[in-house]
């Protein structure tokens, strides 16, 4: 299982968890969800105290992956299979992405 910590401009939202090939988990943090100043990080992603499942990479965090020549020149420097989209998200997303989400993997 490969899990990853998500970020709102810095502050800790949530967790979100690939448990199998076909079966993706969200879960915020419940730090997150006591300050009701805190967006949900998604429209498609509403806070809730129970966990977002998905059969595929939620689409918001698809959304955050790269795409033609930048993917393939992700893919070959970082050895990535340009078809394993949750590690293209946890080596690329944990800095500089466009909008206020990160993504840092947790290590194992």
């Amino acid at each position: 299982m490969a899990r990853a910590f998500v970020y709102n401009n810095g502050v800790l939202a949530g967790i979100l968890e690939k448990r199998g090939p076909d079966d993706y988990l969200f879960t915020y943090e419940k730090d997150y969800l006591a300050d009701a100043g805190m967006p949900s990080i998604s429209l498609t992603l509403p806070r809730s105290e129970g966990s977002h499942h998905s059969t595929v990479l939620f689409p918001f965090f698809a959304g955050l992956l790269a795409e033609g020549i930048n993917k393939d020149i992700q893919c070959r420097l970082l050895k990535i299979d340009e078809e394993d989209d949750f590690s293209r998200l946890l080596k690329t997303a944990g800095s500089d992405t466009i909008g206020a989400i990160t993504v840092k993997e947790i290590p194992a």
